[in-house]
């Protein structure tokens, strides 16, 4: 069980950077930092090196590395991984928690009873329909063939996410585009990336494989718009606020 004390240490935490790229913590490159803010007090929590677009190539290309391997795995092994997913999660909900509440301003008691249940839940939601990616299959085209539709991977993801809900959007992010066999990159707002690395290292703990998600932590104008014109994304998504 993790332990993260009174208060989540942001600083001490993510002390080796806001990206999280095939599997471990990095800094950015751009040159520039970003200071997180805790909108309750105004107090500055956490200030890190933004992503360049260095910092998304390297995302992008783990992603695709790690693609083939986790596409070719079985609906119930991505299942099953999902299944340790949430458990860590769970295992780690204090921890989530105060993170949550300390970048978005959110009552503690909210964020336990709300943002982190409701994560988890998720989580075990797409790790049921992981084994339920099913195909159609009818004849209204012509009665004298079958059309089929079947249900594959397509690639690397680029998603961008905003700040009101940073572990609830992660999580809506990531996880249809994982339970059906794709990689990700996941670029949180600037203001709240905490959750989103803490969602990332969870799921390495949990076994999902270095390169499956990644977490880039920058700028929309640099970060941002590498990502969703990038060459190897197959799919952009992006929710804004």
């Amino acid at each position: 069980m993790h332990n993260p004390g009174h208060r989540f240490q942001a600083q001490d935490r993510f002390a080796d950077g806001a990206q999280y790229i095939a599997g471990r913590l990095t800094k950015g490159t751009s040159g520039r930092t970003h200071a997180v803010v805790d909108p309750a007090t105004g107090d500055e929590v956490y200030t890190y090196e933004l992503a360049s677009t260095v910092d998304v190539d390297a995302a992008v290309a783990a992603a695709l590395d790690a693609f083939p391997g986790w596409a070719g795995a079985t609906p119930g092994e991505r299942s099953d991984a999902l299944h340790r997913f949430a458990a860590v999660l769970a295992d780690r909900a204090e921890e989530f928690a105060r993170a949550e509440s300390l970048q978005c301003g959110k009552p503690l008691k909210l964020t336990r009873e709300f943002d982190v249940p409701g994560t988890i839940d998720n989580i075990a939601f797409f790790a049921g329909a992981a084994r339920h990616l099913q195909g159609q299959s009818a004849g209204e085209y012509s009665g004298d063939h079958t059309s089929y539709v079947r249900r594959e991977p397509i690639g690397v993801v680029g998603s961008i996410a905003p700040w009101n809900y940073p572990l609830q959007m992660a999580a809506w992010k990531i996880l249809p585009a994982i339970a059906a066999g794709n990689t990700i990159v996941l670029k949180p707002a600037e203001l709240t990336p905490l959750t989103s690395l803490l969602f990332a290292e969870a799921a390495t703990a949990a076994g999902i494989p270095d390169g499956v998600i990644n977490i880039v932590t920058g700028a929309g104008r640099d970060a941002g718009e590498h990502l969703v014109g990038h060459p190897d994304v197959a799919m952009t998504s992006f929710t804004g606020s």
